[in-house]
C-alpha cells in the first residue's frame, strides 16, 4: 500500500472514537495548558549493561547504564524544557540508588518512585548482533519494577499532567498491571491525552497471548500509538505497515499512529493524512533508547500543537525532527542520561538539507 492508497481508505470516514468528551480541539487545548506536568510515565526502570569492548584476557566489558523505556522517554522531554514525572519502583541495593539518582539528575519528579526492600532492581544485559539487532538478557524473576501495587501510585502525578505515558512491561505481573490501569484510568479521568509504546520485550512474558491481550488493552486507551515495525506485523499479521495502521484506526480509532522503522526511518498517520520520513545517516554505535527518544519527540509535538488531525505536512515536520534526535542517540553509549540537546538536533536536520 502506498501513502496515496492509505489516503484513500482515510476518505471512507472510519469511525473514530474521540478520545475524552470534550470534543473541541480548542477547549482541549486550552483546558490542557492548566496542568502543571507536560508528561507523567508510569513503567519499568532498570539497569542495562551494554557492550563496551573487550578484556585484555578477551572477555566482553559490560557498561552500567540507567534505563527504562518510559523514563528514557522522560528524559528527552526534560531535555525539550518540559516538566515530568515518573511513577515506578526499584531495589533498595546500589542499583535502585544509582538509578534514583540518574532519574533526578536528568530533571525528572521521582516523587512517584517507590522503593522495595524485598526484591531487588531489574537488571537487562544487552548484547548487538552482527545484523545490528539486540538480544536481551533479563534478571527480573521478579524485578521491583514488577512489584508497583495499586496503591502506590501517586494519584496527583496522573490528575496534574498533560499526557499519561505507559507500555506493557507495566503489565507482565498482575499487581502493577492493576497499578497500570488505575493510573490510566485517573489520567483519562482528567481529560489526559494517553501515549501507548508497547515496548514488547519477548523474554519478559510468559505467554505472547497474554503480551497480545494487554497490547490490545493499550489500544483501546490510548490517543498517540507508538509502535515498532516488528510489533505492528506481530500485532496484526499485516506486512504493509500502511494496511495495518489503517487497520488499528478502523478498529480502534486512535488519532495518531507512529510506527518507528529502525534505519528505514518512521511513519505518522492521523485521521485525514500520513507522512513518512527517512532516517538520518550518522555512526551508529548502539540503537538502545532510539525508540524512546523518536517518542519523546513526537509528544513534545503533540505538548505544542494539541492533538488534532495533522496534515502530512505537519506530520513530516514532527517526524524530521524526531527521526533526527533518535538517530543522535544511537551514536552514543546509554540513552537516559546522555539525551541529545534541541541544537544538536536542528543541527543535524540543517546539515541535511
Amino acid at each position: 500500500m502506498t501513502i496515496e492508497s492509505f489516503s484513500i481508505i482515510l476518505s471512507l470516514k472510519l469511525p473514530v472514537t474521540l478520545p475524552i468528551t470534550l470534543s473541541n480541539n480548542l477547549v482541549r487545548k486550552e483546558f490542557l495548558t492548566m496542568k502543571k506536568i507536560d508528561v507523567t510515565a508510569l513503567g519499568e526502570l532498570l539497569i542495562d549493561f551494554t557492550e563496551s569492548g573487550v578484556s585484555g584476557q578477551g572477555n566482553p566489558l559490560l557498561e552500567e547504564n540507567p534505563g527504562g523505556a518510559p523514563c528514557n522517554v522522560l528524559a528527552m522531554l526534560s531535555k525539550l524544557g518540559r516538566k515530568t514525572a515518573f511513577i515506578g519502583k526499584v531495589g533498595s541495593d546500589s542499583f535502585g540508588r544509582r538509578l534514583k539518582k540518574a532519574v533526578s539528575d536528568a530533571g525528572i519528579d521521582i516523587s512517584g518512585l517507590v522503593t522495595d526492600n524485598n526484591v531487588n532492581t531489574t537488571l537487562a544485559f544487552v548484547h548487538t548482533l552482527a545484523n545490528g539487532d539486540r538480544d536481551f538478557s533479563f534478571y527480573r524473576s521478579p524485578g521491583a519494577d514488577m512489584m508497583l501495587t495499586a496503591d502506590e501510585v501517586k494519584k496527583e502525578l496522573v490528575e496534574k499532567c498533560r499526557i499519561f505515558h505507559f507500555g506493557t512491561l507495566s503489565m507482565t505481573s498482575d499487581c502493577c498491571r492493576e497499578a497500570t490501569q488505575k493510573a490510566v484510568a485517573a489520567a483519562k479521568d482528567a481529560g489526559a491525552i494517553i501515549s501507548f509504546d508497547p515496548n514488547i520485550r519477548e523474554p519478559l512474558w510468559d505467554s505472547l497471548d497474554t503480551a497480545r491481550e494487554r497490547t490490545i488493552w493499550g489500544l483501546t486507551k490510548c490517543d498517540i500509538l507508538k509502535i515498532s515495525d516488528n510489533e505492528i506485523e506481530w500485532l496484526t499479521g499485516e506486512k504493509d505497515f500502511y494496511k495495518a495502521a489503517a487497520g488499528l484506526k478502523k478498529q480502534y480509532g486512535i488519532p495518531l499512529i507512529l510506527v518507528s522503522l529502525g534505519r528505514n526511518g518512521s511513519l505518522a498517520f492521523s485521521d485525514s493524512a500520513c507522512a513518512e520520513m527517512p532516517s538520518f545517516n550518522v555512526q551508529t554505535i548502539e540503537t538502545a533508547g532510539a525508540g524512546d527518544t523518536f517518542c519523546a519527540c513526537v509528544l513534545n509535538y503533540v505538548i505544542e500543537n494539541g492533538l488534532r488531525d495533522y496534515s502530512s505536512e505537519e506530520l513530516s515536520q514532527m517526524l524530521r525532527f524526531a527521526n533526527a534526535a533518535a538517530a543522535i542517540i544511537t551514536t552514543r553509549k546509554g540513552a537516559l542520561a546522555v539525551m541529545p540537546e534541541k541544537n544538536e538536533i536542528i543541527k543535524l536536520i540543517e546539515n541535511n538539507i
